[in-house]
């Protein structure tokens, strides 16, 4: 592996610091526990706002610099106001922000310049399993598709690899593509 050189490649990240986190983490297990929060507040018809603020790391609370927030709500066609992205587009654009991240941490890890990255997701659903018509269709994506287009200075398969590996460490890419516990309950 090349030693990683923020001098000839800079992709905006610094993976000296991820390395030393990682180095970190390796001797101490216990600070990698990690939880993440959203709070979801109803609008109006199906218009709701999400936030993220605080989440728990490193052993400790932490913050945001300051708190983000996500209109959703669902397109005129569903007799909706279409005051935002719907649920499902937010998924697909937590895919494409995780794995484009990972694309310029390997990028810059392996030296590979990057001049311009554009991930172009897709995914397929039947609707008539949300809306009641048939039970047996999936609620869900029956698949995604993810396209990059991707200019750097390195071959179609030095780049390939480098997507490959952001696929291998992405948390939402794994989060989609295995089952994950959801517990629901009412206060």
């Amino acid at each position: 592996m090349a030693t990683p050189s923020s001098n000839t490649v800079n992709n905006g990240v610094n993976v000296e610091a991820l390395l030393g986190a990682r180095d970190a983490l390796s001797q101490a297990p216990e600070g990698a526990q990690f939880k993440w929060r959203a709070t979801c507040k109803w609008i109006k018809g199906t218009h709701s706002r999400s936030s993220v603020e605080g989440f728990y790391g490193l052993g400790e609370e932490q913050h945001h610099k300051t708190e983000f927030s996500f209109d959703a709500d669902h397109p005129e066609i569903f007799a909706s106001e279409d005051h935002g992205a719907t649920p499902v587009e937010l998924v697909l654009a937590g895919l494409a922000s995780c794995l484009t991240a990972g694309v310029a941490s390997v990028a810059q890890l392996r030296e590979i310049q990057l001049r311009s990255v554009t991930a172009t997701l897709e995914g397929g659903m039947d609707i008539q399993g949300i809306l009641g018509i048939d039970s047996d269709v999936r609620n869900g994506f029956d698949g995604i598709k993810v396209t990059y287009d991707i200019d750097a200075d390195a071959s179609k398969e030095e780049i390939e690899a480098v997507v490959a590996q952001s696929q291998k460490r992405s948390a939402v890419y794994d989060i989609i593509t295995n089952p994950t516990n959801v517990t629901v309950e009412v206060k």
